[in-house]
């Protein structure tokens, strides 16, 4: 009896031992939500206001705009009835008056009626000087906008916009219409509740925002086009790659996307996925301040980017995702100019340094009436690419005498606007690793080099200036003529890339690797999603 006991306790014991092991994590399967991530944390969730570059991926889903755009780049009509054209009426002889005609019986994601008083209130806020947007520029170039009528909005230009297409209310520009209803009438909007959950015409609504955690959208049932497929998209806020790529391989993930460096190939062999690569028109590169004294002289600039070994970066880091480039101005735009690439030449960079009175010391630093070559690097947390890069470029800097310091930010940190303190707002780094967008359809750098758009008046973080280059800029907007484009982009392109204001590392493809459950998934470089209205899963 005693041994049948024991011998029962024993099996018992073993079977209880055996339930008590976790049992390997099962994701339950949720049709008709989408969950995804790129890598990025939030700065605001209003386009006027965001510094990070997810805010194009989720604007699309949710913003108010005129246009979208194909996978060619062409304007297609979204919230407006027609691209305006001098032929159609809609750009006037001088080309200084756009007329806008806009889609009748469109609401807000709230339910109230869109109309033209939404767009001329979204243009006062625009130009209110004590909004801290990020980009002024479009703004600057605007003197007003009417309202003839309910349908019929009126741009007048203080001179001809080329790019305006892309520049004023479009899927690929920081800016989306706002809702009068609820923001008006008062235009100061710095600390309106309403940026942390705005209020769109998208096929999706925002439903909740998380902070740190995820962003959770909803289907608009007030969508003009119609109800889109999901029910639910949830951007989950994942700054770690590791994470990312365990969540998609558990099916936490139904999309990870923006992915870089050595996890790309470990996510494209996971089984039951799927991956689409798109050229973007986001430039991965080192950006200086260029008001600090250590990298003020362009020579000190030229000398780095000779010493900085862009093929290996290319090859070895993000794993030639993407292409080598030399200008500012992405492959993806109208007027690129393919400028040859600058080799990869230390001793030569040695000699610029040794030239322009920069000398080697006991130290093995170089040094320059009493001031140290020592540059502050700042960089994202938690992207290896980032920190891989600047542990070589820390090595190799230092082999032709400049000391580098890593400084490791937040990413919320790190790309915050000005108003909150943002380290590339704010100024506080000598050079910073991070991809910045330019276009993508326009070649125009307003808002990226242009002498109006240091900080806090746009996303010139490398507070750059040159008068010739805002006049080319200047040139290249004002017309309409194809050659004349054509050869005020190649002038500016050819001075910045002389002016290093940031050395251009390559431009970056974006890989995308998604559940093969996914369909209607058909990103391309003018677009995150193709159309969003036919996702599914």
């Amino acid at each position: 009896m005693f041994g049948r006991t024991t011998a029962c306790a024993a099996l018992c014991a073993l079977l209880f031992a055996f339930l008590a092991v976790p049992a390997p994590r099962v994701i339950a399967y949720e049709p008709h939500v989408l969950r995804y991530s790129d890598g990025q944390d939030i700065s605001s969730l209003n386009p006027f206001f965001a510094s990070s570059g997810n805010i194009v991926a989720l604007n699309e889903l949710t913003g108010a705009e005129f246009i979208h755009f194909d996978a060619r780049g062409n304007p297609i009509p979204e919230l407006v009835t027609a691209i305006p054209t001098k032929a159609n009426g809609g750009i006037s002889a001088d080309g200084r008056t756009i007329t806008w005609h806009l889609r009748r019986g469109v609401r807000w994601s709230d339910g109230a009626p869109f109309d033209s008083s939404d767009v001329t209130y979204t243009v006062s806020m625009a130009k209110n000087e004590q909004n801290n947007l990020l980009v002024h520029d479009p703004w600057d170039r605007l003197i007003a906008a009417a309202a003839p009528d309910k349908y019929t909005v009126v741009f007048h230009l203080r001179e001809p916009n080329a790019a305006f297409i892309s520049d004023y209310f479009s899927t690929q520009t920081g800016a989306a219409i706002l809702p009068r209803h609820i923001l008006g009438p008062g235009t100061t909007i710095n600390e309106a509740p309403y940026n942390a959950l705005p209020v769109g015409i998208g096929p999706f609504r925002y439903a909740a925002y998380h902070r740190g955690e995820n962003v959770i959208m909803e289907a608009n049932p007030y969508y003009w086009r119609g109800r889109p497929k999901l029910d639910k998209i949830v951007y989950e806020i994942i700054t770690d790659q590791n994470t990312q790529l365990a969540q998609l391989q558990t099916g936490e993930l139904d999309l990870w996307d923006l992915i870089n460096g050595r996890l790309a190939e470990s996510a494209r062999r996971l089984p039951g996925k799927n991956s689409a690569t798109r050229l973007s028109n986001f430039i991965s590169g080192i950006y200086f301040n260029v008001k600090h004294s250590q990298v003020a002289d362009p020579i000190v600039r030229r000398a780095l980017r000779l010493a900085t070994n862009r093929q290996v970066v290319f090859d070895k880091i993000v794993l030639r995702n993407g292409t080598l480039t030399e200008s500012v101005v992405p492959q993806i735009t109208r007027d690129y100019l393919a400028l040859p690439l600058t080799a990869f030449d230390p001793a030569q960079a040695a000699r610029l340094l040794e030239g322009s009175g920069w000398r080697i010391g006991s130290d093995g630093i170089r040094h320059k009436h009493g001031v140290s070559l020592a540059l502050d690097l700042g960089i994202p947390a938690a992207y290896a690419p980032s920190a891989t890069l600047a542990a070589i470029l820390q090595s190799d800097w230092r082999n032709v005498g400049v000391d580098v310091t890593i400084h490791t930010w937040a990413a919320s940190q790190f790309f915050a606007p000005y108003s909150s303190g943002g380290i590339l707002q704010t100024g506080r780094f000598d050079a910073a690793l991070l991809s910045l967008p330019v276009g993508p359809v326009f070649a125009n750098i307003n808002g990226a080099y242009d002498c109006a758009s240091s900080p806090p008046r746009g996303g010139n973080i490398a507070r750059y200036c040159n008068p010739r280059v805002d006049a080319l800029n200047e040139r290249y907007l004002h017309s309409y003529d194809a050659r004349v484009q054509n050869e005020a982009a190649a002038g500016f392109q050819r001075i910045i890339d002389e002016d290093v204001p940031a050395i251009v590392l390559y431009e970056r493809a974006f890989l995308a690797v998604f559940d093969n459950r996914l369909s209607g998934y058909h990103p391309h470089s003018f677009s995150m999603w193709g159309d969003p209205l036919q996702l599914d899963i």
